[in-house]
């Protein structure tokens, strides 16, 4: 197939030529840095056989329109996580490529807007039937000098951010003073609204799902432990360190592992849950979740990501090898399931 590749960048005026010449001096360095999740997707479509165009976008959607309607590709792979530097504007470029009607790999731009709004999302699924911690959210320079009708302590999160950012140990409030005061800081840092829902004391567990309609498969699920030596129960959170720091990680004893056992009613239940939700909030192709298992078995929906992060040795490109597809294989199967979905009748 021919497959443009199109992504968020930081370089001006770079096309595809500049884009392959970075491509290639990044994996051939890889065991020494990882390289960006685009070129990581480019580079295992060129060894699958397919003919790659590597499209960067930064701030033109035109330079978007001009180069597809040149190159007429058979599928867009739609690795893009911002536009204009903003990852709240990910939708627009969905949004363009279904505007002027090309097939594309991922979740559509209502999907993404729904999913990457905290409260939005969780009222859908709330909706649905699926448990979600109680929340109230503050539009941007609301104070929030009322304790509200929850059970303390709660986290406070930006209220469209992902990847963890904004939330830190210091996002676990034990009072209204402490919420007051947090809340201004999201406001005041991250410039979006804020945030706060009841916090699940729990098993941190990620559900990555692949696949459309029926054909919607689960891969196996992953788990951050924290070692409880070592933290309290309200830092057992996925905060930006907790994710990204590689030795703040190890001074905490937190990995990434393969989930440990489950029983049979928690797994179903998970699975029930992540196929409701999927469905519920319009994905499509892939996706990941963050549930929380409470100590009681039950299980909370904690946050969707539409748009997860695919490169090698992370949570979802780990679950895909552990359900026995290698990275190239897992990037050729979301190829596929976007390719089929335009297919079927």
């Amino acid at each position: 197939m021919r497959i443009a590749v199109v992504f968020d960048t930081p370089y001006g005026g770079w096309n595809h030529p500049e884009h392959e010449r970075q491509m290639t001096t990044e994996v051939a360095a890889w065991h020494e840095d990882e390289p960006e999740m685009e070129y990581q997707i480019a580079n295992a479509l060129q060894e699958r056989g397919h003919e790659v165009y590597l499209l960067g976008v930064r701030d033109d959607l035109q330079y978007l329109i001009r180069t597809l309607a040149d190159m007429q590709p058979d599928l867009v792979f739609n690795a893009a996580e911002a536009f204009c530097r903003s990852a709240t504007l990910e939708y627009l470029v969905p949004g363009m490529l279904e505007a002027e009607g090309y097939h594309y790999t991922g979740s559509p731009p209502l999907a993404l807007l729904v999913s990457r709004n905290k409260a939005m999302s969780k009222k859908v699924l709330a909706y649905h039937g699926i448990r979600v911690p109680g929340f109230v959210t503050y539009r941007l320079g609301e104070p929030a000098n009322r304790a509200p009708e929850l059970r303390f302590p709660l986290i406070v999160k930006p209220l469209q951010s992902d990847a963890s950012a904004g939330i830190a140990q210091g996002s676990v409030v034990q009072d209204p003073a402490a919420l007051e005061e947090r809340v201004g800081l999201v406001h005041e840092r991250f410039h979006q609204p804020a945030i706060a829902e009841e916090f699940v004391d729990g098993r941190e567990l990620y559900v990555s799902l692949i696949g459309n309609g029926e054909a919607l498969d689960i891969l196996p699920i992953t788990e951050m432990v924290f070692d409880k030596r070592k933290t309290r129960i309200e830092e057992r959170i996925a905060t930006q360190y907790a994710k990204w720091d590689e030795d703040y990680r190890a001074r905490k004893g937190i990995r990434n592992v393969f989930a440990r056992p489950l029983s049979h009613t928690a797994r179903e239940r998970i699975e029930r849950i992540c196929r409701t939700a999927f469905r519920s909030l319009w994905l499509r192709d892939y996706a990941r979740f963050d549930v929380r298992l409470a100590p009681d078995g039950e299980v909370w929906f904690i946050e969707a990501n539409a748009n997860p992060f695919i490169s090698y040795g992370h949570d979802m490109a780990n679950a895909a090898h552990k359900a026995g597809m290698d990275y190239y294989q897992f990037i050729e199967r979301l190829v596929s399931v976007a390719a089929w979905r335009y297919e079927r009748p």
